[in-house]
């Protein structure tokens, strides 16, 4: 599974590089095309802010005036296609507030690297169609989440529980 991950504002995402990102996200992408079609080349951007940034899209498109730990904005709005040209498939823009991935991590006592990863698969089953209108749907989410992160655990192991300084 080909998928291509522009990722802005890495740098406030330290520890995890681009290719790292890219790496996850293609894991991620194979397991889901098990269960779901998933065009066999795709790219997403995956773009790191703070609260202060991420207050004002939450407010100008949930109309909540706070901030909010991520957001996903779905290129597509039906099922993905499975298209059998070379042309990859824009699935959309998934946003992280760091500082608040941060704050969650440490009261969680794990590490950032985990959180943001947690918050990075959060977004892309968004991407894929995936939303948690009630319980039910939020907990299969959950778990499709977990089933995702389990798939990197061996990478995220070595990522020392955040700190807040």
């Amino acid at each position: 599974m080909a998928i291509s991950v522009c990722v802005i504002g890495a740098m406030a995402a330290e520890p995890i590089g681009e290719d790292q990102w890219e790496r996850w996200f293609a894991i991620w992408a194979t397991q889901m095309a098990i269960d779901q079609s998933i065009a066999p080349c795709t790219e997403l951007t995956l773009k790191f802010t703070d609260d202060v940034e991420m207050t004002v899209l939450n407010r100008t498109y949930r109309q909540q005036d706070r901030p909010t730990d991520v957001l996903a904005f779905a290129a597509l709005e039906a099922d993905i296609p499975l298209i059998e040209d070379s042309e990859p498939v824009y699935l959309g823009d998934i946003v992280i507030a760091v500082p608040t991935a941060a704050r969650q991590a440490a009261d969680q006592n794990h590490a950032l690297a985990r959180e943001l990863a947690w918050l990075a698969s959060h977004g892309f089953l968004h991407l894929l169609g995936w939303d948690h209108p009630d319980e039910c749907q939020l907990q299969a989410m959950l778990s499709q989440q977990e089933t995702l992160l389990g798939l990197i655990t061996h990478d995220l192991d070595i990522f020392p529980p955040a700190v807040l300084l």
